[in-house]
């Protein structure tokens, strides 16, 4: 008789706070695309909440269960992400490389284990594919006693987020009897901005949120040259964007939102993917403007597997219909959940909070102005290989 064990993902993320010129879709835009996918349907029941999510993250997880899946299973994996992670390992394992290089100046590490149960038997080729190509580590827990499993797991993501993200992963997600290992990725993002806003240039200006009540928030505001423009979604809704780059030229932070006031921001979302925002950077130009952006710090916890079903990736969740046997063929497994949690903090100097300023008016000037003092779109692209790390909608600072 087989027994169907849930098998638990965990994605956590944590930002503070990315050009890849391919003549069609890199491998890792491809990646990236899922993850703006899955973004689409959070939003869809989620439209004036803060989301934040890694699209990189989401990928490497699913990349990582791919490896451990086989039939159907697998084929719905490998359809939703249009690759086979098995065909592309070493290009995988390439981009992998060059989103944590030193090369980049700012810090990106991306820190992906399995934690097992104690005495679980895990295929051999799974667990060196997974290391090969995720750099995948292995830890041993016990999963019997839900409460020290829980610490082990919660201890690893905050060490490997930088304090960031802590108490992630509750007890109670942990069954003592049919846990038998969780999956985690986190990323963790610091850069300083290559045009720092001053302290003193920090006001509160009015921002009408999502919900269409108006707030005071604090805004940053310097003028500088910044890459910027504006295009249309295919129905013919325009809308602006910006590129502020991070210091190291590597990573850069992208800013969209609704030209007109009277359209809300869930109306050119579904139109953005990775070849959307190719198209960004080919079409920017640098322009001397005044920009002014909330200063804000927004957290958003999300199950995944809804968002994964509606895409079309449902067999893992059917503990009658999951195949993991690439896992282990001692027991049949399935994913009973799937959670990201992802943290964004944006300040003067960049992606550290810093201490609170005091307002003082902004210098007059004759340039144009791009004022971000409604709900917009960001993203954290990893130039050189076009890697989404960060995807989100803020709608209220």
């Amino acid at each position: 008789m087989n027994w169907h064990c849930p098998f638990f993902i965990l994605t956590t993320v944590t930002l503070s706070s990315v050009y890849s010129q391919f003549n069609s879709l890199s491998l890792e835009e491809l990646g990236s695309d899922t993850g703006i996918q899955v973004f689409n349907q959070i939003i869809k029941s989620r439209p004036h909440e803060n989301i934040v999510v890694s699209p990189h993250g989401i990928a490497s997880v699913l990349g990582m269960l791919q490896l451990g899946a086989d039939g159907k299973t697998k084929k719905q994996l490998s359809t939703v992400m249009r690759y086979n992670v098995n065909g592309v390992g070493k290009v995988l394992k390439k981009i992998n490389k060059a989103i944590v290089s030193k090369k980049n100046k700012d810090i990106v590490t991306v820190a992906n284990a399995v934690f097992l149960r104690n005495g679980f038997k895990m295929e051999v080729p799974f667990a060196l594919r997974n290391k090969d190509v995720f750099q995948c580590e292995v830890q041993n827990v016990n999963f019997q006693d839900p409460a020290s499993a829980s610490e082990s797991i919660n201890f690893w993501v905050k060490n490997e987020t930088r304090g960031m993200i802590d108490n992630l992963l509750s007890p109670n997600l942990i069954d003592g009897a049919l846990t038998r290992l969780v999956l985690v990725n986190a990323v963790y993002f610091k850069g300083l901005w290559k045009s720092r806003f001053q302290p003193e240039s920090t006001k509160k200006r009015t921002f009408v949120a999502g919900d269409g009540k108006s707030y005071q928030v604090p805004m940053l505001a310097q003028l500088s040259v910044f890459r910027s423009g504006s295009t249309s979604t295919p129905n013919g809704l325009w809308y602006n964007f910006i590129e502020l780059p991070y210091h190291g030229e590597s990573i850069s932070m992208l800013i969209a939102l609704p030209t007109e006031s009277s359209t809300p921001l869930s109306a050119i979302i579904p139109h953005i993917t990775t070849k959307t925002i190719d198209s960004w950077m080919n079409t920017m130009v640098p322009k001397r403007m005044q920009l002014v952006l909330p200063k804000f710090t927004a957290v958003a916890q999300t199950d995944l597997k809804e968002p994964l079903k509606a895409l079309g990736i449902t067999e893992m969740f059917e503990p009658s219909k999951a195949n993991f046997t690439k896992i282990t063929r001692s027991e049949s497994l399935y994913v009973s959940h799937i959670l990201q949690k992802a943290k964004i903090e944006v300040s003067e100097d960049g992606t550290k909070a810093s201490a609170a300023t005091t307002a003082i008016l902004i210098a007059r000037s004759s340039p144009p102005w791009f004022i971000v003092d409604r709900p917009f779109l960001f993203s954290i692209r990893h130039n050189p290989t076009g890697a989404i790390l960060f995807l989100g909608q803020v709608n209220k600072p």
